[in-house]
């Protein structure tokens, strides 16, 4: 792992950071570098509120953002910004005016390295439209001053499409801190985990795998 200036993390929703780069997150702030987490909504429109439901539509952004802060604090991000779009919007907002919202952050924190989720390539509208704005951000920036953007994928094509990640990081030294994270936002993972946990303690590899590796694509910019 690179020693990084700064790493800017994007995501559009609470646990976003929490399945595929909590690993990565907690290893940059043990080493010392400073992470910070810009969310874009509240995930106000989870479909997750408990079987038997424990909240409603009206409550789960409230319990979403305390679950995001306990992830944040878990992690050790010292500096979690909650942007305030709303959950499954993203995608219709002016893109102007969201790609200035990062370019913003960008010229605040001055990043070496930008994670976010790979445009076309992570399934929800949001992720792809966050990704897309975080990619006109950098962009917009002389080639020679463009931070590094490291992109998550998971669509069932991206692998086909975009070829192996050509970053793979085993983050089992850190793995109790990521499943710790990932618990923290409990309101969309109990019954997964609650389904997983014999697995986990019959230490099965296809469920260690998905924890310990955590996969990137580095963006190539055309111009």
């Amino acid at each position: 792992m690179e020693k990084e200036r700064h790493v800017l993390v994007v995501f559009p929703h609470p646990d976003d950071e929490a399945f595929g780069v909590s690993g990565t997150i907690a290893t940059y702030i043990k080493s010392g570098t400073p992470v910070t987490y810009a969310c874009l909504t509240l995930g106000e429109m989870g479909r997750n509120m408990g079987n038997p439901p424990f909240t409603n539509r009206e409550n789960l952004p409230k319990i979403r953002k305390q679950e995001l802060q306990e992830a944040a604090r878990i992690l050790g991000i010292q500096d979690l910004r909650m942007l305030g779009y709303r959950d499954k919007t993203i995608e219709f907002e002016d893109e102007e005016k969201l790609t200035n919202t990062i370019s913003s952050l960008i010229d605040e924190l001055n990043p070496s390295l930008i994670i976010t989720f790979y445009p076309g390539y992570s399934v929800h509208p949001d992720h792809d439209a966050t990704g897309a704005a975080v990619v006109r951000a950098v962009e917009k920036l002389p080639a020679a001053a463009r931070p590094k953007l490291h992109c998550v994928a998971f669509s069932n094509d991206c692998v086909e499409k975009l070829g192996e990640a050509d970053i793979i990081r085993d983050i089992s030294p850190v793995f109790e801190t990521k499943l710790a994270a990932i618990k923290a936002h409990r309101s969309q993972t109990e019954q997964m985990l609650a389904d997983m946990s014999e697995k986990l303690k019959n230490q099965d590899p296809q469920v260690l795998a998905w924890i310990n590796n955590e996969r990137f694509w580095t963006y190539k910019f055309t111009k």
